[in-house]
């Protein structure tokens, strides 16, 4: 029997694919997975026929790779992953290589790299975007952890990407849990379109009364232009879907959207680190108030809330709602984007943020046209500080502000709620604002709490606090965080 070139264990949907588009490659594999059942009807359904070898134990699978062994996980994030490393790591010798491919949280990804690295064995942690029909014929894939362990799973991985322009949508995102930092903000960027786009769309439905066959002509409009992108492309194509009783489908669907964790995590992670993450985290909100189907019907039934049609001209309120929805899209990857910068800093990772752009241009459900002109921005500063300083994006919203205010205003006036569209706007205006009220935050704290404050006439880092309430006292606080 040949060697197998890799070794893969989790046969759900997104393994199979994997398997399946490894083997389209010349790449042989061989297959585990804990329900032995799944394994004989991989290898006797879908794998038939192709370079694919299926397996009843792990000792088994790793026994028919060649060296270094390269052993890659598709399995549910936590402790099932922590279990398949400890039940495959005495079958490994140093040098060897543990690929997680699945949707870990980066910390733990952190972790398991220093622990595998004691026993001399190579870690990747990998995200892979581009869900059931990626995986098959050409994923995002955003491998980091062990620099040494690259060359030998490189060419297997930037075969089976995605391909933009002759080069994969795959390269070296850095050391320990980068990659999957990499892919938890992806994550987090896709929950923000995924909100602004469900925005646009309550605003042409619901505001403007607009058909699903209206709604599915202006999506696809919409993504010959500047918007777009493959969220946009399968939006327009839900519209078209049928129910059995010829209703739109759409309509049938509960307005309760579920989540799997990745997109809190980001914004937890941009609250613990101190990156204002407030579309990202709008839209976790978001969702998480959706999920309250029966709390929001007797907040409907208690205030009679309804929503008022949008009134004025229909085709201005469209372009407004256009430009809105691309210019938070902006704000949404530049946020992602201060995310990742602050990483780099807090973890010492030298993150590529242009091949980061270049890596989701393709495969990925966060797949873009913009994504060019990022990558294009880091090219030309890789020190940029922030997307919104880069000349082409200064550009795009200055366009796009007139119609960005004139939507979220008639979304206010509409009473159809627009948290992801809105928060951007405030974020955009508080981040060009050279000054906020923040002053009087730092009076209060230093009234109350003796924490101090710098002065505006004073030099940076020069603290004073004052006796507010005149009660002579002079003790300030010991701790001071701004």
């Amino acid at each position: 029997m040949q060697q197998a070139d890799i070794g893969l264990i989790g046969l759900a949907v997104m393994g199979q694919n994997l398997v399946l588009n490894m083997s389209d490659h010349g790449i042989q594999v061989a297959v585990y997975n804990r329900s032995t059942d799944k394994v004989d009807a991989f290898i006797a359904g879908g794998a038939q026929g192709k370079s694919i070898t299926g397996h009843h134990s792990i000792a088994d699978l790793v026994a028919q790779l060649k060296a270094p062994r390269r052993v890659m996980l598709l399995v549910k994030a936590g402790a099932a992953v922590d279990e398949t490393i400890a039940a495959i790591t005495p079958h490994l010798d140093p040098g060897d290589i543990i690929i997680d491919g699945g949707n870990s949280h980066f910390p733990d990804s952190n972790r398991r790299f220093e622990e595998l690295k004691e026993q001399g064995i190579y870690f990747i942690g990998s995200g892979v975007s581009g869900g059931e029909e990626g995986a098959r014929f050409g994923p995002s894939i955003m491998p980091g952890g062990d620099e040494r362990a690259w060359p030998a799973v490189k060419d297997i991985f930037q075969s089976i990407a995605a391909q933009v322009d002759d080069q994969p949508c795959c390269e070296w995102v850095g050391p320990a849990g980068s990659g999957h930092f990499v892919k938890m903000v992806h994550n987090g960027i896709e929950y923000g379109d995924m909100q602004l786009i469900a925005e646009a769309y309550d605003l042409l439905h619901r505001g403007l009364g607009m058909s699903a066959d209206e709604l599915h002509a202006v999506f696809s409009e919409w993504n010959q232009g500047l918007l777009d992108s493959y969220l946009i492309e399968i939006t327009a194509d839900i519209f078209t879907v049928k129910d059995e009783d010829g209703a739109p489908l759409l309509d049938k669907i509960l307005d309760a959207a579920g989540q799997k964790g990745t997109g809190k995590w980001t914004a937890m992670n941009a609250l613990d680190n101190g990156t204002p993450l407030t579309l990202i985290t709008e839209a976790v909100y978001a969702r998480a108030l959706s999920a309250r189907k029966r709390e929001r019907l007797d907040a409907n039934a208690a205030y009679k809330s309804h929503s008022i049609p949008i009134a004025g001209d229909r085709d201005s309120a469209i372009s407004a709602i256009h430009d809105a929805l691309y210019a938070s899209k902006i704000i949404s990857y530049a946020q992602g984007f201060m995310l990742m910068r602050q990483a780099a800093v807090d973890f010492e990772w030298p993150l590529n943020y242009g091949g980061v752009a270049l890596m989701w241009r393709g495969g990925c459900i966060i797949r873009s046209r913009f994504l060019d002109n990022i990558k294009q921005a880091y090219d030309k500063d890789p020190e940029l500080e922030n997307l919104l300083l880069d000349d082409f994006f200064i550009e795009q919203i200055q366009r796009a502000m007139p119609g960005w205010r004139a939507a979220v205003k008639l979304a206010i006036d509409a009473g159809i709620p627009v948290p992801a569209m809105s928060s951007a706007l405030a974020f955009f205006d508080g981040y060009c604002s050279g000054t906020l009220p923040a002053n009087l935050i730092q009076a209060q704290r230093d009234y109350f709490g003796a924490h101090t404050y710098e002065r505006v006439d004073r030099e940076r880092g020069e603290r004073f606090h004052t006796d507010w309430a005149g009660l002579n006292g002079n003790a300030i606080s010991g701790a001071y965080d701004a």
